[in-house]
């Protein structure tokens, strides 16, 4: 594995020494990649696909952009994305963004014909370029890593498959089709050694691929000469890795129950199946969001709905029904704060179709999930008061008044654990889950400010 020289001081670096591309296809035995596993590391590895690492059942996705605007290259390089592919006549293009990145502010003083003196100098990465030629893509030693392919017919895409010991990569345009082409390219390729690529114009387009048949291909080619295109994309990135991350819950401690009367509640359907012990984070304050279960177990007065935030049973035995079901959430009333990517909130009434929420379950683990319907009905209502031990703050919710609607508890170890409390059946002393976070939001983002909730 390689890895990425950052040096503060280059004066007096030979000029040999210098990085230079020449216009003809140069290469290079590196490439950046982007850990994926929908995880935000990023990891320098050589171009050859079999040295690629994997984690989980998810393979690393790779980036590669492909541009001749400045400004996109300096949003890519400052994302941690360093590997760009050049047509055949723009090497001094490469060579002037190597100078670039490694002294971005760089004025060059020749000592003598060997040496050079360079003024400012900033180190931020190396770039690693990949150049084009006659449908193929070389690195900077000569070696060819990638093989262009045009798909835009069914028969094009039946010739595209694996073929033992091939040398290189594929990177395929769909010049018609996206969508069904790409699920049948991760099929084709799924037990290959081989990375696919799908060149991509838009971050929409790069999302087709990247979660095609789930798993999605190896790799995008972002084709683009606009610098958002480059921040959406890693935007997209940073959400998806956040399934990564294990959420801190608190255990905290009902003090009051109390039936409130009527008021506008929000349902929420999602677009997933939730299982025992998941559910969404809501509260009245943002200071403190609880833990509200899902409704995907089994009743004798309700049939399970596993896409919506409510529960009626503390048993594990009707776990194995709730894949026959969707999933539906009665959460709260429409002032309520709900937990979404990116650390942020929203109120319960700004939800809607399309919108991307966070599943959460007892262990804090969590997962993006999209918002398939949401239906504002009045309903009665109950208000949830709990302390927290640690520093004896109360956080509180009200919730719908409903045997379905329930909060999840903290796990209790093995065999058959109670995973949440219907607030019909809350009492003073129970214990529930919550998470502790900052108060102060501004269009949901955690802000420093003085702020009192009450």
């Amino acid at each position: 594995m390689s890895t990425v020289v950052y040096s503060p001081s280059l004066a007096g670096i030979p000029t040999s020494q210098l990085p230079f591309f020449p216009p003809k296809p140069v290469k290079s035995n590196s490439c950046r990649l982007i850990s994926w596993d929908f995880s935000s590391r990023v990891t320098m590895c050589s171009s050859n696909p079999s040295s690629i690492p994997s984690a989980g059942n998810r393979q690393p996705k790779v980036l590669w952009i492909w541009t001749e605007s400045k400004q996109v290259m300096t949003a890519a390089v400052e994302r941690g994305w360093n590997t760009f592919i050049f047509p055949p006549d723009r090497g001094e293009l490469a060579n002037e963004w190597s100078l670039v990145c490694l002294f971005p502010d760089y004025s060059i003083h020749e000592v003598s014909d060997s040496d050079v003196f360079f003024e400012n100098q900033t180190a931020i990465a190396l770039i690693h370029p990949l150049f084009i030629e006659e449908k193929k893509l070389f690195d900077s030693e000569g070696r060819r890593v990638a093989t262009f392919y045009e798909v835009s017919s069914p028969q094009q895409l039946q010739l595209l498959q694996p073929v033992d010991k091939q040398p290189d990569n594929v990177i395929i345009n769909l010049l018609d089709w996206q969508v069904i082409p790409a699920e049948n390219i991760v099929a084709v390729f799924q037990s290959s050694q081989i990375t696919v690529f799908a060149i991509s114009k838009t971050p929409s387009e790069a999302q087709v691929f990247l979660e095609a048949l789930e798993q999605g291909l190896g790799g995008i080619v972002l084709k683009v000469e606009d610098s958002t295109a480059v921040v959406e994309l890693k935007d997209y990135f940073d959400r998806r890795n956040e399934d990564n991350n294990i959420l801190s819950l608190t255990k905290a401690t009902i003090t009051q129950v109390h039936i409130s009367g009527m008021g506008d509640r929000v349902c929420v359907d999602l677009c997933s199946l939730m299982r025992p012990g998941e559910g969404l984070l809501v509260g009245s304050f943002a200071r403190g969001l609880f833990l509200v279960h899902s409704e995907c177990l089994e009743s004798n007065y309700i049939a399970s709905r596993p896409f919506r935030v409510n529960a009626n049973d503390n048993s594990i035995e009707p776990f194995l029904k709730v894949l026959s079901h969707l999933s539906h959430l009665n959460k709260g009333p429409v002032h309520a704060y709900v937990a979404i990517p990116g650390g942020k909130t929203c109120y319960l009434s700004e939800l809607n179709t399309g919108k991307e929420v966070i599943v959460v379950d007892q262990n804090g683990k969590q997962q993006t999930a999209i918002v398939g319907c949401v239906k504002i009905e009045t309903r009665p209502l109950i208000l949830v008061e709990a302390k927290e031990a640690e520093n004896g703050t109360l956080y509180s919710a009200l919730i719908q008044n409903a045997e379905t609607v329930a909060l999840i508890c903290p796990s209790q170890g093995s065999g058959f654990p109670k995973r949440a409390i219907p607030v019909t059946s809350l009492k003073v002393g129970d214990e529930i889950l919550l998470i502790i976070q900052g108060g102060a939001r501004h269009t949901g983002i955690e802000i420093q400010e003085f702020i009192v909730e009450k």
